[in-house]
């Protein structure tokens, strides 16, 4: 499988060069070359098959004989490795729960997938690779866990100073070993161009990767959530409707790839706070990204979404197909509290910001008598323990996860521009 740079400047490249490399040299981001649909045997009797199955013929294609069979059937099943339930929370909408993992957010699928493919094409090398990663919240987490400890790779994770939750901080700046945190006095959308500008500084970029969804290790393993969906709801006989809380859109995009791979999914909601600058662009056709705003669901606090340049590739970047089958729509923080509310009133069930940001997308969209709706939990709600416990009449109980690290020393190192992350990368 070769792959392309969306910016059409750089050279196709290998999977292998995809993941290493993190990001083409004309500073695009990595795009297959083809998509192949799975056959229409295997999608109607998906319920055969184990989730490890499934994540396996989802992702085969795009790594191709790069990495054997057997060794990627090993990575599949360690990525695939804890329970991704769907929750009933009405009559026509479930949650679809993605926080069972070690650090209790939808990345740890992506993050672990990259981890053992990289420390896979790293094995026989003496050098060792950075990878680079830029965090609004979950990622970094995701990341640190997934690379810990991973032979010859160290992890460098730029975080906003501030703007991530006290859990979320203790996970990516408490693990030590091969991973380093950076504090940076800025917003995501900083961290995020302080890593994309030392992919083009040539005397530190020969051995830099990225974990961000831009990578496309991080990227296409989302997709196996929504095949995973696809086979507990299949039965129901009817049209689904998938609402992503959405930030940087990789995983919105993954589910997109999902549907390209043949899965019969209707619609998709990208589902957004206050950073609203792609449901703006669904409604006057101008993309305008602009700084990111600070909110309560801050794992999508993203200004200039990195993904949204693969979904309109999906679509031939034609406008009116895309809104055909995607929409998006933005909400506010006190929005977000009333559904968090409104979801607990009804069912007794405890949603993250997140989740319930993607429970109003599906609100907004209007579900029809013959549609079923699933929202994405992609956080536990201890995650967000202070919004959730103000929000809610509950007492969130801590699990053995976040126990193992709430209790951690924080160490970080202070960054406030390029030049001190470039510093730090050239004294490593």
């Amino acid at each position: 499988m070769n792959y392309y740079s969306l910016h059409h400047k750089s050279p196709k490249s290998t999977f292998k060069n995809a993941v290493v490399q993190g990001l083409a040299k004309d500073r695009g981001i990595y795009f297959p070359e083809s998509i192949t649909p799975l056959s229409k045997d295997f999608i109607d009797n998906i319920s055969d098959y184990s989730n490890h199955e499934i994540a396996y013929e989802a992702i085969k294609q795009f790594v191709g004989d790069e990495i054997p069979a057997d060794k990627l059937k090993e990575i599949v099943a360690e990525t695939v490795s804890f329970d991704f339930p769907l929750v009933k929370v009405d009559d026509n909408i479930a949650s679809l729960e993605l926080f069972h993992g070690p650090t209790m957010a939808f990345k740890d699928v992506g993050a672990k997938f990259m981890a053992k493919c990289l420390e896979y094409f790293n094995q026989d090398k003496d050098d060792e690779v950075t990878v680079l990663v830029a965090t609004s919240g979950d990622t970094g987490g995701a990341v640190a866990n997934g690379f810990l400890g991973a032979k010859g790779v160290n992890v460098v994770i730029l975080y906003p100073s501030g703007k991530v939750s006290d859990i979320q901080e203790k996970q990516l700046t408490t693990l030590g070993q091969n991973i380093t945190a950076l504090e940076v006095d800025g917003v995501f959308d900083d961290c995020q161009e302080m890593v994309k500008t030392a992919f083009l500084d040539e005397e530190i970029t020969r051995t830099l990767t990225s974990a961000n969804s831009i990578n496309v290790a991080r990227w296409l393993p989302q997709m196996f959530y929504f095949f995973f969906a696809y086979k507990e709801l299949h039965q129901k006989n009817k049209d689904l409707i998938f609402s992503v809380p959405s930030g940087n859109f990789g995983n919105i995009c993954a589910g997109i790839m999902a549907q390209k791979l043949g899965l019969p999914i209707k619609h998709f909601v990208a589902s957004t706070n206050v950073n609203d600058t792609v449901p703006n662009y669904l409604i006057d056709g101008v993309y305008k990204p602009k700084p990111s705003k600070a909110t309560i669901s801050n794992a999508m606090d993203v200004g200039n979404p990195s993904n949204f340049i693969r979904i309109q590739e999906l679509f031939n970047n034609d406008l009116e197909t895309l809104k055909s089958a995607f929409s998006s729509y933005s909400f506010s923080d006190d929005a977000t509290k009333e559904t968090m509310k409104e979801i607990y009133n009804n069912s007794g069930y405890v949603a993250d910001p997140h989740g319930a940001v993607g429970y109003l997308g599906l609100k907004k969209y209007g579900l029809k008598d013959n549609e079923f709706g699933v929202f994405l939990e992609t956080a536990h709600p201890v995650k967000f323990l202070d919004v959730v416990e103000e929000t809610l009449p509950v007492k969130v109980e801590i699990p053995t996860q976040i126990q193992k690290v709430i209790s951690n020393k924080k160490v970080a190192i202070k960054a406030a521009s390029y030049q001190d992350l470039k510093d730090f990368l050239l004294r490593k």
